[in-house]
């Protein structure tokens, strides 16, 4: 009673700032690490967290002398445990990212980014040129993002074409898009291990079905063999998509927009925009 009874309205103020400081920084962490492997083992964290309480609360003496053991080292193993996203968050911080406002899943930058990526795709699908384009949305893809090059390019249908041209060094492997820039090439996706995939879909639509089985990102594939394009979404796969039906996909995905007006309005513009024909 006596923290209520002597706090002056400067202290609440200075208070809730000090709240609203902590509480926007651990949601920002929140956001560093989703999406990847560092989820799990802060699920494994909480159990460790719990199992700690229970065995106080209970006094399970035994059981909270191995708790007390294991957090004696939980700092050190932490700091070796979180290295990776550690690292990126001091990047980022560096780069004046950490903070920074995504522009992910704004309409004119999705027109503008799904313009230059469907002109790609046109070019190399009659050329048969084989391609991977993965579009991270709320799920993270930094793991994935490192194992490629980096390159945080804007993203125009002439550095895609000439990443994917065959005998580039950069032609193997997935280009990944982070908002509105290409954030690395030859990126190595994990590989669907799903038994009813036809055996006559390759090694790079297995990569696509694989990385939506554990994100919920939006890859594009051009095949080689066939220039077909296919969607590769929740573990499933759309082949030889046609280009209406890709580009309207991908829009309401990627603004997850659920006004029909608006989504027709913004369709037909961005149609436009890339010298598509409507029939009918």
């Amino acid at each position: 009673m006596d923290y209520f009874t002597n706090t002056t309205w400067h202290d609440w103020i200075k208070d809730l700032i000090d709240i609203l400081i902590v509480s926007y920084i651990i949601y920002k962490l929140i956001q560093l690490v989703r999406g990847t492997r560092a989820v799990q083992l802060m699920k494994g964290i909480l159990v460790l967290m719990a199992t700690w309480a229970v065995s106080t609360w209970f006094d399970l003496y035994t059981l909270k002398w191995l708790m007390n053991q294991i957090f004696t080292f939980s700092v050190l193993s932490v700091l070796i445990i979180f290295q990776p996203e550690l690292r990126r968050a001091l990047e980022q911080l560096g780069r004046g990212k950490l903070f920074g406002r995504s522009p992910a899943g704004d309409k004119d930058v999705v027109n503008a980014q799904l313009a230059e990526v469907m002109k790609a795709v046109q070019h190399m699908a009659k050329r048969k040129i084989g391609a991977l384009i993965v579009f991270e949305r709320k799920t993270g893809l930094s793991e994935i993002v490192e194992s490629g090059i980096p390159l945080e390019s804007q993203i125009t249908s002439e550095l895609l074409i000439n990443i994917f041209t065959p005998n580039t060094p950069l032609h193997d492997g997935a280009v990944i898009v982070q908002g509105s820039q290409i954030s690395a090439a030859a990126c190595y996706l994990p590989l669907s291990e799903n038994p009813f995939i036809s055996k006559e879909l390759g090694t790079r639509h297995r990569a696509a079905i694989g990385v939506s089985e554990n994100s919920d990102a939006l890859a594009v594939v051009v095949s080689e063999e066939t220039g077909q394009v296919s969607l590769a979404m929740n573990g499933m796969v759309v082949r030889d998509i046609n280009e209406e039906a890709l580009i309207s996909k991908l829009f309401d995905e990627l603004t997850e927009t659920t006004n029909t007006k608006e989504k027709e309005r913004a369709f037909v513009s961005f149609w436009k925009r890339i010298g598509g024909r409507r029939d009918g």
